[in-house]
């Protein structure tokens, strides 16, 4: 029986989710197949010059085609000639396989998983990068614990010029397992896509990523590894992650519904797997870091005069959560649109 951390029927009907959820289903690789212990996975879409950054970031640090397949997946791009990109630049050394269709983000990703031949897979996007170390660094962990379902490292936030921006948090002064992994991740933006690798045989027990979401997924997929699996974390800085950016979809989500959405969605999906021990105190943690994360969006577009967009995002937050620290949090948004909206109309008096 599920545990009813809000109403489920009521929240569930809202944010678009099934009664019971099926994770889609990894596939093991076939005997016989040589199985590298690297699959570099680089999910793509419309992307040219990152795209070349992004692979010769993995070409600088390369070891041998038996130790590390390189792919690079296409979702069916319409305006660009991807698989030249990867002939230039791969020069034979990077393998090339496009979609016939457009699968969407998560099915794209689901498609890097399942042609990964290697022991631990890297979905490494089309818009970031690795630093030299990445690989050898992490291999030198994962190989002293075989117990491990993935691991990561501290990444760097940077623009979309690849200017550096700031690092993420120093979860751990030095190279081990993760420690209160379940309860740590729970933070979003704990961990990005380029600096975490994750054992195929994980994601073959555990499933892919969730086809149901559009942006939480990767969040939903760490936790739902940190609940099964420990995992192991570098503090060297050795993954770029591009934040945010213009060129990527990102920024068009956050002036959105789905980010409000999805928060309350991911809080329902981990409400249908987590064991009861865990439950009564890691959800209650999981729902106040996103209310926290979800006011930051908002504050966000506030601060950019999207202001628009942000009474649009606190209509629909009071729509699946009218708790009293989210009308507090709402409350003080609309104060803070308030004095937005009252600077603007005396800048245009003075004009």
């Amino acid at each position: 029986m599920r545990r009813k951390i809000m109403d489920w029927n009521k929240l569930a009907e809202k944010v678009g989710l099934p009664e019971y959820i099926e994770f889609p289903k990894i596939d093991p690789v076939p005997e016989g197949v040589n199985r590298p212990f690297w699959s570099v996975m680089i999910p793509t879409y419309n992307r040219t010059k990152l795209l070349e950054e992004t692979i010769i970031s993995v070409l600088k640090q390369a070891p041998s085609p038996e130790e590390m397949q390189i792919e690079v997946i296409d979702n069916c791009s319409p305006d660009v000639d991807t698989e030249k990109i990867v002939e230039e630049i791969g020069k034979g050394r990077v393998s090339f396989y496009r979609q016939s269709y457009n699968t969407g983000q998560i099915g794209n990703w689901n498609t890097c998983i399942n042609r990964a031949r290697g022991h631990w897979v890297h979905i490494l996007h089309d818009d970031d990068l690795v630093l030299p170390g990445f690989y050898n660094r992490l291999q030198s962990g994962i190989e002293d614990e075989p117990s491990l379902g993935a691991a990561f490292c501290r990444h760097i936030y940077m623009d979309e010029d690849g200017h550096w921006q700031y690092l993420s948090l120093l979860e751990m002064r030095t190279s081990g397992i993760f420690t209160n992994s379940l309860e740590r991740l729970i933070i979003p933006g704990a961990i990005q896509c380029p600096a975490i690798v994750v054992k195929r045989n994980t994601y073959e027990k555990l499933g892919g990523f969730y086809p149901n979401f559009k942006y939480m997924f990767d969040m939903e997929m760490w936790i739902r590894i940190a609940l099964n699996y420990p995992l192991w974390y570098e503090p060297q800085p050795l993954a770029c992650y591009r934040s945010q950016t213009s060129i990527s979809g990102t920024s068009a989500l956050l002036k959105s519904e789905i980010p409000i959405t999805e928060g309350y969605k991911l809080l329902e999906v981990l409400n249908s797997y987590f064991p009861e021990s865990k439950a009564n105190t890691v959800l209650p943690q999981v729902k106040k870091a996103i209310i926290i994360f979800l006011m930051d969006i908002i504050r966000n577009n506030i601060h950019q005069n999207n202001l628009s967009t942000a009474f649009y995002q606190n209509k629909e937050l009071l729509k699946y959560d009218f708790s009293g620290r989210v009308r507090k949090g709402v409350f003080g948004n609309l104060i803070l649109m308030g004095k937005r909206w009252i600077n603007e109309i005396k800048h245009k008096f003075v004009i």
